[in-house]
C-alpha cells in the first residue's frame, strides 16, 4: 500500500541511556522517511555517544554498550544532519508521542536548535494499536502481519516493524468504525489519511507530551498542575515573571518551555492591540 501523504513523514525510533526524556540521552536514532511522490524511502541510522553513563536496565534492553559508542559522534556533531534529514516532515513512531518526540526535542534544545512540532502531524502507531488491539509491538507484528519479531530493540528493526504494523492497521481497519464508551461512533477513523489518524490517536485535550498544560473549553492553554491549575498560561506568566523564569530554568521539557514562550508572547501581543 502506498501511503496517502501531503508532505513527507519520518518514522523513527530512539534507544537511550534511560527512560527520562529530560535527563537521559540518545544512544541510537533510526529514521525512515517516506515521501508524497512515492519515491524510495530514505533511511538514517546513527549510533551516538551520549556523554553520560548508560543504565544497566537500558543496556539489558537494547544491548548497546559504552564500548560500542566510544568512537561515535555526539548528538551535537550529528544534530544538523538529523535536523536537515527530518526537514518539515510529519513524525511517526511507536510510543513516540510520550517518549521519542520529547526526547528528540530535548537533545536539539541542548545544542541550541529549536525543533518545533507545531506544524507537524504526529502518528503514534502504539496509540492506534492500544485503542484497537491492546498488545505489544511483537504481538502487533504477529497479529497484523503474521510475522515473528527476531531483532527487537534494535532501533532500525523496530522502525521497520512499526511501519509494517502501521500498514497492516490501515488494511485491517479501513472499513471499521470506532464505537466510543458513550455510544457515539467515529466513522472509519483508521484510514489512509494522516490528518484523520493524527486527530483520532492524539489526546487533543493536552498541549504537551508531559501533560503539564491542557486546553480549556474555549481552546485556551491552561495549567494542568499546581495551584495555577486551570489558569491561562500566557496571562498568568506574563503577570508573574518570577514564575515564568522559574519554569524556563527548571527541568521542564523543551516543549513546555516553547509553549510558555509562545503563549506569553501571544498574550502580550494581543494586549497591545
Amino acid at each position: 500500500m502506498k501511503l496517502n501523504l501531503t508532505k513527507p513523514i519520518c518514522f523513527f525510533d530512539i534507544e537511550s541511556t534511560g527512560l527520562s526524556v529530560v535527563s537521559d540521552r540518545i544512544v541510537q536514532l533510526a529514521i525512515i522517511k517516506h515521501f508524497p511522490d512515492g519515491r524510495q524511502p530514505e533511511e538514517l541510522n546513527e549510533l551516538i555517544n551520549p556523554g553520560i553513563p548508560i543504565s544497566e536496565e537500558a543496556m539489558s534492553i537494547h544491548g548497546i554498550t559504552p564500548k560500542m559508542l566510544a568512537n561515535k559522534p555526539t548528538f551535537q556533531q550529528v544534530s544538523k544532519k538529523i535536523f536537515d534529514f527530518i526537514g518539515n516532515a510529519d513524525l511517526g513512531g511507536y510510543n513516540s508521542n510520550r517518549f521519542d518526540v520529547p526526547m528528540l526535542m530535548e537533545e536539539f534544545a541542548r545544542v541550541g536548535i529549536e525543533f518545533s512540532i507545531q506544524q507537524r502531524r504526529l502518528i503514534d502507531v502504539q496509540r492506534i494499536f492500544y485503542k484497537m488491539e491492546p498488545r505489544t509491538l511483537r504481538a502487533a507484528l504477529k497479529f497484523y502481519c503474521h510475522k515473528d519479531f527476531e531483532n527487537a530493540h534494535d532501533a532500525l528493526s523496530d522502525v521497520r516493524a512499526t511501519i509494517d504494523v502501521f500498514m497492516g492497521q490501515l488494511e485491517k481497519y479501513e472499513t471499521e468504525d470506532f464505537y466510543q464508551e458513550d455510544g457515539t461512533v467515529i466513522p472509519t477513523p483508521i484510514r489512509n489519511d494522516i490528518q484523520a489518524i493524527h486527530d483520532f490517536t492524539n489526546d487533543l485535550n493536552f498541549a504537551d507530551a508531559t501533560q503539564k498544560f491542557k486546553y480549556n473549553k474555549d481552546g485556551v492553554i491552561v495549567f494542568n498542575f499546581g495551584k495555577q491549575a486551570g489558569l491561562p498560561v500566557g496571562e498568568t506568566l506574563s503577570k508573574d515573571r518570577n514564575f515564568y523564569n522559574w519554569i524556563l530554568n527548571k527541568e521542564f521539557t523543551s516543549q513546555v518551555k516553547q509553549i510558555v514562550k509562545h503563549e506569553v508572547k501571544k498574550y502580550e501581543k494581543n494586549q497591545k492591540r
